[in-house]
């Protein structure tokens, strides 16, 4: 009879918010060639570059939001963990992709304890190279390198799955309560790049105005697609009309072309509108993080208040939300869709 384990999986936290800690973490994670997509020694120049100039700042972005237990992520992760394994009569391990708890040290952990199975869970409601694959070689990488008689069984973007969309309502509904003017629904941003590597058949993602409204096989890899999907469902389950809410993308990097709008350009555009209180909530992210607490809830606050708006109500993410922790329980229990 095989034994299995379960391995929850997200991005990463610096160890602390010294400058010298950020920096090694920002190091790891541009390196990837999941997130940065080019040869080599032009990544390692524009890191390099990026980490001459960056570092001091993000260090002071983090400390910002910094809780006495630690990087926020990585205590909301844990609290998840521990309330997943409180239900479950398996091993729940916690992993990042970067830096630690690292996933080679959260598959050692369940090897130990005898697993055969390891229910391999990124914490990512859509699909992308950057977050998702790049999880998955590593893991693969670990089992391979330390020749682990352990089989990985990945469950895959769940952005259509009833259990994560119930958790998402509930964990909400209550912000919706009172009066408010607009929801903004602002997703991490990728590169338009990125969407088009991904795209299986070469010839759909940004190829028409409407490309993630076409039914195509693209949209099971397409981060832009299943973004749109959840808000759609989102709005339709709390049932606001189309001039109530809109969708953009943050947190871009460089100069390259990222997927539109972005959310700050369309921040400015609801504040010109008359929005005066916004609610804003990040449905790419299960658990808060320096780009919902420092970049939405500090910075693009300020910037909306600041074009005229009253009011930014950041809607915290699912965390540790009991319909989330259930929906992860359930899924663990169950034989998940494999890939």
């Amino acid at each position: 009879m095989s034994s299995r384990g379960v391995l929850l999986v997200n991005l990463g936290s610096p160890e602390s918010t010294e400058v010298a800690d950020v920096k090694r973490y920002l190091n790891q994670f541009l390196m990837d060639p999941y997130v940065i997509d080019l040869p080599w020694p032009a990544r390692r120049l524009l890191v390099s570059l990026i980490l001459w100039l960056r570092p001091k700042k993000s260090a002071e972005a983090y400390a910002s939001i910094w809780w006495d237990e630690g990087s926020p992520l990585i205590v909301i992760s844990r609290r998840v963990q521990q309330a997943v394994q409180a239900q479950l009569d398996m091993p729940v391990e916690l992993a990042m992709r970067y830096a630690e708890p690292s996933i080679e040290r959260g598959i050692l952990a369940l090897a130990r304890q005898g697993v055969d199975e390891i229910l391999f869970m990124p914490q990512y409601p859509q699909h992308a190279d950057s977050t998702i694959t790049t999880s998955v070689k590593e893991a693969e990488r670990v089992i391979q390198e330390h020749r682990l008689p352990i089989r990985l069984t990945v469950v895959p973007a769940f952005y259509q799955r009833e259990e994560y969309m119930d958790a998402l309502v509930a964990s909400a509904r209550e912000y919706f309560e009172q009066p408010f003017d607009h929801l903004l629904l602002s997703y991490h941003g990728l590169p338009e790049r990125h969407l088009k590597k991904a795209d299986p058949t070469g010839q759909h993602c940004l190829q028409f105005p409407d490309c993630c409204e076409r039914p195509s096989p693209a949209h099971a890899t397409c981060y832009r697609a299943q973004c749109t999907a959840v808000s759609k469902a989102f709005v339709k389950r709390m049932g606001l009309n189309d001039d109530q809410w809109s969708q953009a993308f943050q947190s871009r990097l460089g100069k390259d072309k990222w997927i539109e709008p972005y959310t700050d350009a369309r921040v400015d555009e609801l504040a010109a509108q008359g929005v005066k209180r916004l609610i804003v909530m990040c449905p790419a992210f299960v658990a808060d993080c320096i780009e919902t607490l420092e970049e939405i809830g500090d910075q693009v606050r300020e910037q909306f208040i600041a074009a005229g708006g009253e009011e930014l109500v950041l809607v915290p993410c699912l965390n540790d939300h009991p319909q989330w922790v259930e929906a992860l329980v359930q899924w663990s229990r169950t034989e998940p869709e494999a890939v």
